[in-house]
């Protein structure tokens, strides 16, 4: 059956209060991304019933319609057409929907907007990471041996991956640096130089600093003499918060200088500036000091995670998903990183694998309970998506729409979180998070990961088949 993405368009802009309610427009991978100028006037009823839409809800000041991947950009050019707005990217739209939001929310939009771009390099890099952890791991496939082991002829694809999987965890830094400066209205490349600069070879890695601190087999400590004040010769390799604050640094001191150094001069003066009074800043206070926050919070983490293990798995494989509807699951990408960078795994990614599993499990049950065709079709193609890592279609065209399966995902999501919590379940990267997560796993953990699989895609699809039987609606 083809899809009429022209009508689709021209219903959503009735439904929206018009094209004289439509501000700007832009899209994502799965949404319209809409500011307006009075979200009073949007028929939030009529419009969950137009073909193709899988939901609607408003979050920091933009309203999001929910189409699906490939979908989305079809009827994106046709609302463009109608309203004649101009194109927009995601970031225009969120810096004029920006003007409505808290503190927080405007933190977690710089975390969204610095880390959603390089997304792509860091989900190739953890699944890399899990093909070549499969290769290496012992007792997996063969007894008491690797494949390594078994196939010598493998090593140097062994190698090759392992290369390939790390060359976005070692340059982190540099790809930071290029959202960052770019979020914070900075030149790109500079970012990169600074990235760059805080994991040069001349710099000791975390490996080495941790030896030196502890005075392992007599290593020690390398400074910069510089008139007599001591800078710490050490890398950040894999770190978030030094180069997100020395990005936010470079770009104001870039921008302080442009609007005052002359134009003929510019291309001498402000890069060189900028770059050598933030290089000393992030090395000499920067550096260090955002690193100590880093090991804090993530000290803190792990902490509460050791303390009250239950607690901690069952508040947030429920409260994930609810967080995915804020946008405020945007922040755990940085948290992942820092504990991937200082404890060589993450307990938080696989988590939320299965609450992604979770949603596509009770969308999965509501395709054999539903009533109506439309909501089986939407059903299916929801379940699918989320099993490969993208919710929101389940989430706001399935699942919140009759709540109980939502109800039923989150439920199951929390129970899995416990049970992979308690076996001390890690991810040594951020992979797919959905079906294909157990790749992503560090071997030793994937037969108990795969237990929680089990789980999160059993319970919420009984208890979505139980709870049916008394809240959904006849057709």
């Amino acid at each position: 059956m083809s899809k009429n993405y022209r009508k689709t368009a021209e219903e959503i802009v009735r439904y929206i209060g018009g094209k004289e309610n439509v501000v700007q427009a832009a899209h994502c991978v799965t949404r319209l991304r809409i500011v307006l100028k009075n979200e009073g006037k949007v028929d939030v009823e009529n419009l969950r019933t137009v073909d193709l839409v899988k939901g609607a809800f408003s979050n920091a000041g933009v309203f999001q319609v929910v189409i699906g991947p490939g979908d989305v950009e079809r009827v994106y050019k046709e609302l463009i057409q109608l309203t004649g707005v101009e194109v927009s990217t995601v970031a225009d739209v969120k810096e004029t929907g920006s003007k409505k939001l808290n503190p927080l929310q405007q933190l977690v939009k710089v975390f969204s907007d610095v880390f959603m771009p390089i997304l792509p390099a860091i989900i190739v890099a953890g699944l890399l990471m899990g093909v070549n952890n499969l290769l290496g791991a012992k007792g997996l496939f063969i007894k008491d041996a690797t494949l390594l082991e078994a196939y010598p002829n493998l090593k140097g694809l062994w190698e090759l991956i392992n290369m390939m999987a790390n060359t976005s965890f070692v340059f982190l830094p540099a790809l930071v640096g290029w959202s960052a400066t770019k979020r914070f209205g900075g030149s790109e490349i500079l970012g990169i130089v600074l990235g760059l600069l805080l994991v040069h070879p001349d710099l000791m890695n975390a490996w080495g600093y941790g030896q030196a601190a502890a005075g392992i087999d007599g290593a020690k400590l390398q400074y910069f003499d510089i008139f007599g004040l001591q800078i710490e010769k050490v890398g950040y390799q894999g770190q978030i918060l030094p180069i997100l604050a020395a990005a936010y640094v470079l770009s104001n001191i870039e921008i302080w200088l442009r609007k005052r150094v002359p134009n003929a001069i510019q291309l001498l003066i402000v890069p060189i500036t900028s770059i050598v009074i933030t290089g000393a800043l992030a090395l000499g206070i920067i550096g260090p000091v955002t690193r100590y926050i880093g090991t804090l919070i993530t000290e803190g983490l792990i902490y509460v995670f050791d303390l009250a293990p239950v607690v901690g798995a069952l508040l947030f494989g429920a409260l994930y998903a609810p967080l995915v509807i804020t946008g405020m699951h945007h922040m755990f990408i940085a948290v992942d990183l820092q504990l991937i960078a200082q404890k060589g795994g993450t307990f938080i990614w696989p988590m939320i694998a299965l609450s992604n599993i979770a949603q596509g499990s009770a969308a999965l049950a509501m395709f054999w309970v539903a009533k109506k065709q439309n909501e089986k079709n939407m059903a299916s193609t929801s379940a699918v998506s989320a099993y490969f890592g993208i919710t929101e279609p389940a989430m706001f065209g399935v699942n919140l729409l009759h709540k109980f399966p939502f109800y039923a995902a989150i439920t199951g999501s929390a129970i899995a979180a416990v049970i992979i919590t308690l076996n001390g379940v890690l991810a040594p990267g951020i992979g797919v998070g959905g079906l294909p997560a157990f790749i992503s796993i560090i071997p030793q953990y994937i037969p108990m990961f795969l237990v929680g699989m089990v789980v999160a895609v059993a319970v919420p699809i009984i208890l979505t088949v139980i709870l049916s039987k008394r809240f959904l609606k006849k057709s």
